[in-house]
């Protein structure tokens, strides 16, 4: 699978990244922890990602309450070195790792958490490490500082940020040129069809300093892949009747009006409309690899067929003008 550099990290990711965040709950919140994909379901998942070409996987210390880490760290046992050696782990903390906890960006909790991170994945360094949110409670120049103690230690390589604003993000950024501390080397935040304000506002910044973007919900929740239907319930067991919340906007009439132009248009290039609605990302100049969160090996085959659609910029542009 083709790899591109992620920004000026000096690593290089596949396009398909494994997002491993429901291995063991439904990302980080603390209500779910203990389910979402089983630890037999997310080795299956690896595996499959691995042999479809799929070196980089996402995580976070919160996912799960730290199982996706453990789940992560125990397959890598299972694996040679040929397979450990390639592997690239990026992440991240910010959540609270259950009821109570603590949570932020602050130096000393930055500390704790890289070795607990590193404990469950079973490594003694992680290559990508992320803000998991903006800590509006801690200066951005500590956090920085907190990751440069992280990198003079060896424990990790470049740091990112996730779900940054444009304003949070330039200001990280000069703090960096004027302190002499790590930037942020990629930005990840939630970008699809349904969710691209980022094209208006952090876009310009990865232009401007030359930064990668690995967003995460390509499929907006599973809104794009045509499971929600008009006038129809959402399926037994989807995120719709889980935790609706991040995706309760997109219940409207001119959301699904779009959806089923997209599925016309998927229809009439024999591809689904996952495929194509990660196409259309993967075409953007600007992004160096889509964050995929399947729930089972099945689902990364529209991943791996996105690979293989070819859109030109009048292509992208009509399939945004759909949504618009």
């Amino acid at each position: 699978m083709e790899e591109r550099a992620l920004g000026a990290s000096g690593v290089s990711i596949t396009r398909i990244i494994l997002g491993c965040g429901n291995f063991g709950g439904i990302g980080s919140s603390p209500a779910f922890f203990g389910r979402g994909t089983s630890k037999g379901d997310a080795f299956r998942l690896m595996d499959t990602a691995w042999d479809g070409g799929v070196t980089s996987f996402d995580t976070a210390d919160a996912y799960g309450g730290g199982r996706s880490e453990r789940f992560i760290g125990e397959w890598l046992t299972t694996k040679g070195a040929h397979v450990r050696d390639r592997i690239v782990i990026a992440t991240k903390t910010f959540n609270p790792m259950g009821d109570g906890a603590d949570q932020g960006l602050g130096r000393a909790r930055i500390h704790r958490q890289i070795d607990a991170s590193l404990q469950r994945l079973g490594v003694e360094r992680v290559a990508l490490y992320l803000a998991h949110e903006f800590d509006s409670q801690t200066p951005q120049e500590e956090t920085l500082e907190a990751f440069a103690d992280g990198i003079r230690a060896g424990k990790i390589g470049a740091v990112g940020a996730s779900n940054f604003g444009a304003e949070q993000l330039a200001e990280a950024l000069e703090l960096s040129r004027l302190e002499g501390l790590p930037r942020y080397e990629w930005v990840q935040n939630g970008f699809s069809l349904l969710e691209c304000g980022d094209i208006e506002t952090v876009f310009p910044l990865l232009r401007e300093h030359a930064l990668g973007y690995t967003p995460f919900s390509p499929l907006a929740g599973g809104w794009l892949t045509g499971k929600y239907r008009r006038n129809e319930p959402p399926p037994t067991g989807s995120r719709m009747t889980l935790r609706p919340e991040p995706y309760a906007g997109y219940a409207s009439d001119r959301v699904f009006t779009a959806l089923e132009k997209l599925e016309r248009e998927a229809a009439g290039r024999g591809v689904s409309m996952a495929a194509l609605a990660l196409a259309w990302a993967l075409s953007l100049p600007e992004l160096t690899g889509v964050v995929v969160g399947p729930g089972c090996a099945e689902h990364l085959v529209p991943a791996f067929e996105a690979l293989e659609i070819d859109l030109s910029r009048t292509d992208r542009n009509h399939l945004m003008e759909v949504f618009r």
